[in-house]
């Protein structure tokens, strides 16, 4: 069984929102978060990028930084900007991308049902972005950003959250910069969903692998912090939006190399059949588009016969039939020869960065599907990283959750 968890939210007051609310930490860097907050003292980004107001050259990681994120929160939360829900409760949160809308309820979940496999993931976690992740919740007292994860929806709670969305008025509804639509509604009766997620087996992690550790993470802290420790402290939870699977949208995730041997072509063109000209983006599972020296190829991953539900996989075939054999890539995740180019940026992304320079190789990858993502994760078997790209993105700084 799934626990979702009401909680007294932080928010934004609605004048206030445009000032605060802002894209998650995860998709800018420091010099793009820069840029996005500039001239905008009261944005989130001050919270969840705190490095932003320290001095040029300080890294992420420096005890100054989770200082500083602290005490932008705390003014943050301080201030006229926001205002906290005095009862506990949950939110249906549905964005529209050109034209195509995803709902779902904007909860807690359990850091229990994440440490009992309750909640499944389909990536291994890196050790020094958890350490990030988990003293910004230390220092903060705080979640300040929520995951996305997915599930089964056999109880009919989609049509649960359609009925809020047809009798509630929408405490939020706007237009972020980028053109997605965000709307939330308040749950007025949480009851009957509690009740439906009870019996859904598991969720499964789309997009926040270091926030769910980060929050387990944090929580053993507090535990051994706490002597009269209970189980029902706010700290054993933290913010998920949670989304019917037919609602989710996987886009590619691509890859760029650095630098390839001279006689790579050639060489690539020896082991398989490649078509010149190809479409950039591929049309179905199992190819890929390369460019290289100005021009697009495409080709077929090998497979082989017995291959399990990771094997089958675009981005392990890759692995398999190219990045080791041919370019010595034995982990994605640690190379520095190898990087990734979220699909939301567009093949033409991919075809600046090799032009000018900047990389010698693209690879166009077909989108992972979401059906593929959850037999990995009933399997407990792990994902090549970087397999999925989810879009749209939650915005930050909408309901913020306190311990």
């Amino acid at each position: 069984m799934a626990i979702i968890h009401p909680f007294k939210a932080w928010r934004p007051r609605r004048e206030k929102l445009n000032e605060v609310a802002c894209v998650p930490y995860d998709v800018i860097n420091t010099e793009e978060a820069q840029s996005l907050a500039e001239g905008k003292p009261d944005s989130f980004l001050h919270v969840i990028r705190p490095e932003i107001d320290l001095p040029e050259g300080t890294k992420y990681n420096e005890d100054s930084v989770y200082e500083k994120g602290a005490e932008n929160l705390a003014r943050i939360l301080d201030s006229d900007l926001m205002t906290q829900e005095e009862e506990e409760s949950v939110y249906i949160y549905r964005l529209i991308r050109e034209g195509r809308s995803q709902t779902g309820l904007f909860t807690c979940v359990s850091v229990d049902d994440y440490d009992n496999e309750v909640i499944l993931k389909h990536e291994l976690t890196r050790p020094d972005k958890e350490d990030d992740r988990t003293l910004h919740i230390l220092t903060q007292s705080a979640h300040a950003e929520p995951v996305m994860m997915t599930f089964k929806d056999t109880k009919g709670i989609a049509s649960t959250i359609e009925d809020v969305m047809d009798s509630e008025e929408p405490l939020y509804d706007f237009t972020a910069a980028d053109d997605i639509q965000h709307t939330i509604w308040k749950v007025p009766d949480a009851k009957e969903l509690i009740s439906d997620f009870e019996d859904i087996p598991h969720l499964y992690i789309a997009d926040g692998h270091h926030r769910c550790k980060s929050a387990s993470r944090a929580a053993a802290e507090m535990k051994k912090a706490n002597p009269n420790y209970s189980g029902e402290e706010e700290f054993n939870f933290f913010p998920a939006v949670l989304f019917p699977m037919d609602e989710m949208k996987i886009l590619a995730y691509n890859r760029i190399i650095y630098s390839v041997p001279d006689d790579f072509l050639s060489e690539l063109k020896d082991k398989f059949e490649l078509t010149e000209n190809a479409e950039p983006s591929p049309s179905e599972k199992g190819s890929i588009s390369i460019y290289y020296d100005g021009t697009w190829y495409g080709m077929e991953l090998p497979q082989k016969p017995d291959a399990n539900s990771v094997e089958k996989l675009d981005v392990h075939r890759l692995q398999e039939a190219i990045l080791e054999p041919m370019l010595d890539i034995t982990d994605q995740r640690r190379d520095e020869n190898i990087s990734f180019v979220g699909g939301i940026r567009g093949t033409e992304e991919l075809e600046r960065l090799v032009d000018s320079g900047k990389a010698d190789l693209a690879i166009s990858m077909y989108p992972t599907d979401i059906a593929e993502l959850v037999e990995v994760s009933d399997e407990g078997l792990l994902m090549p990283p970087k397999s999925t790209w989810f879009e749209p993105k939650l915005r930050s700084g909408l309901l913020i959750h306190t311990f």
